[in-house]
């Protein structure tokens, strides 16, 4: 008897199994390793036939989505734009996410195409929608009243004054697409000026921006329901605008998503490669691309295993030439020369200052490389960032590391004056962690930057908690100039938000992968207030 009713149990829960939950479980079956991958490469397959339609214009991946969706090999760089900054109601322009070097490459090239995707089931995600029309608003329209400034006050050379010439044409207004209600637009529209205000104020080269760009920066979107006519595709140079193609890679959810292949049939997933941790399970864009032929023809059967070979071979390849490796821990289904004052390689050598004279700025070069392992050097200041990646044995130029990552190894020959590991976290994980270890970074720092020492600041990705000790380190050691003063200048001044935010400003000239957390943020304000207030006691 009790076997009979231990075995109804499951019937009965079956029985009984509420609507949200089949959902999710049917959701669960569908979404596999297999189907986002196939998803993914269907997806990019579009987005190179947008690309050849412009091929003079440089591909940029929106992070971290975009991606997967675009081959190392044809990538020109990549921006980072969220879409919370183009929510409704919550619209906004972020100084810590400029994106100048993007401006000043469309500029250079005649414009560019944007690669991003989304899972809301949205044509386009809201960062396309909203915040990149924002950026090319505030940017065109902080352009415009330098040149008007400059035409006004005649303090340009007759050079500049013909680049200038067509300012009273240029268009600042906004552009939005047709799906934004016309109140979205409105108010948007009613905050443009306060947000071109706040982007002159913190600092950025605007004056390199305004000889960069000829033209207005204008968005233009593209989806997989946009109709082309292939015998009428514009040429880009005949705009009178400087072209941000917005690509959403993936189709809309009207579209069907059984589908099949030569031999396997697949469940479509619209914007498959956003939020990658949740599927991915260690792999990475530039490890399925290396690898997606042999991933795609393999099948849904073999797919999880061959991921995880391809994951481990890489992460022991990785071991063994020094760099950080740790093992991914799968969830269940539930440079060269540096002589020249320009950039050539991996190191940059301009030197600025914070508020020095825009006109006497060169424009900045950076170098990419498809695996992401790059130092970003902040102008002359001997202090570099990067990911801890680039922690190995031998690294060229830097005789001092700060790693901001307690889970990486320390180089072998290490000593305590040349390397220091704080076991630092994220903010969501410890909303003091950062703030509790500044002191150590502060003092490390100082000492060898006094001994003449060129100290490398690392993180696990490169782009947060290692440019938020960077950035404690130029405030509270540095002028405004840009030089090291061991904080006399710190001493002299008030620490305000705004030179905070200028000190971001000049890093991210230079480490254009920065993406710096606003708990971080916080942290390193509260640390340098409580510096002002030792100071004063």
């Amino acid at each position: 008897m009790a076997a009979a009713a231990a075995a109804s149990e499951p019937a009965t829960d079956e029985g009984t199994l509420s609507i949200y939950k089949a959902a999710r479980r049917i959701k669960r079956r569908e979404s596999t390793l297999y189907n986002a991958l196939r998803s993914v490469a269907d997806d990019a397959a579009f987005v190179a036939e947008i690309a050849a339609l412009w091929p003079a214009l440089p591909l940029v991946a929106n992070l971290r989505c975009g991606l997967w969706y675009t081959q190392p090999r044809t990538l020109a760089a990549t921006c980072y734009f969220k879409s919370t900054d183009g929510h409704a109601g919550n619209w906004g322009f972020s100084t810590a996410r400029l994106n100048l070097h993007l401006a000043l490459l469309a500029g250079e090239r005649g414009g560019c195409i944007i690669v991003d995707s989304t899972r809301k089931g949205k044509r386009f995600p809201d960062s396309m929608s909203k915040t990149i029309p924002i950026w090319c608003c505030v940017l065109n329209q902080a352009i415009q009243r330098h040149r008007l400034r400059a035409i006004n006050q005649v303090a340009v050379s007759k050079g500049d004054a013909e680049k200038y010439s067509g300012s009273s044409n240029w268009d600042s207004s906004v552009h939005l697409p047709v799906w934004v209600l016309d109140t979205e637009k409105n108010a948007i529209e009613g905050r443009i000026e306060e947000w071109a205000d706040k982007f002159e104020s913190c600092g950025a080269d605007i004056h390199s921006l305004s000889l960069g760009l000829q033209k207005p920066l204008r968005p233009l979107w593209i989806s997989q329901s946009t109709r082309i006519w292939l015998n009428e595709v514009p040429e880009h140079e005949l705009w009178e605008f400087t072209p941000v193609i917005l690509v959403s890679a993936s189709a809309s959810r009207t579209v069907p998503t059984q589908r099949m292949s030569s031999e396997y049939s697949w469940h479509y997933i619209p914007g498959a490669g956003d939020d990658e941790e949740s599927w991915a399970r260690g792999l990475t864009p530039a490890l399925f691309w290396k690898h997606s032929y042999d991933l795609l023809d393999g099948g849904p059967d073999l797919c999880n295993q061959l991921v995880a070979d391809i994951v481990e071979k890489d992460r022991v390849y990785r071991a063994q030439r020094g760099e950080y490796s740790p093992q991914i821990t799968a969830k269940h289904l539930k440079s060269s020369s540096h002589n020249d004052p320009y950039c050539y390689g991996d190191h940059t050598t301009i030197t600025q200052s914070m508020n020095s004279d825009p006109s006497a700025i060169a424009p900045t070069n950076t170098q990419y490389s498809s695996d992401g392992h790059v130092v970003f050097w902040i102008g002359a200041s001997n202090l570099a960032v990067s990911s801890t990646k680039q922690v190995a044995d031998d690294l060229p130029d830097v005789d001092c590391i700060l790693n901001c990552d307690s889970t990486s190894r320390s180089p072998s020959g290490s000593s305590e004056n040349s390397y220091l590991e704080l076991p630092i976290v994220g903010s969501k994980d410890d909303r003091f962690s950062l703030l509790k270890n500044l002191p150590r970074a502060i003092n490390f720092a100082k000492k060898n930057l006094t001994a003449g020492r060129k100290i490398l600041v690392c993180c696990q990705t490169g782009e947060d908690i290692s440019i938020c000790v960077a950035l404690a380190i130029i405030t509270r050691l540095f002028n405004d100039s840009g030089c090291f003063d061991c904080g006399d200048f710190f001493a002299k001044r008030d620490i305000t938000k705004l030179e905070m935010r200028k000190r971001l400003v000049f890093i991210c000239k230079y480490a254009v992968n920065a993406r710096p957390s606003r708990g971080n943020l916080r942290q390193v304000y509260s640390f340098l207030c409580n510096e002002k207030e030792q100071l004063s006691c």
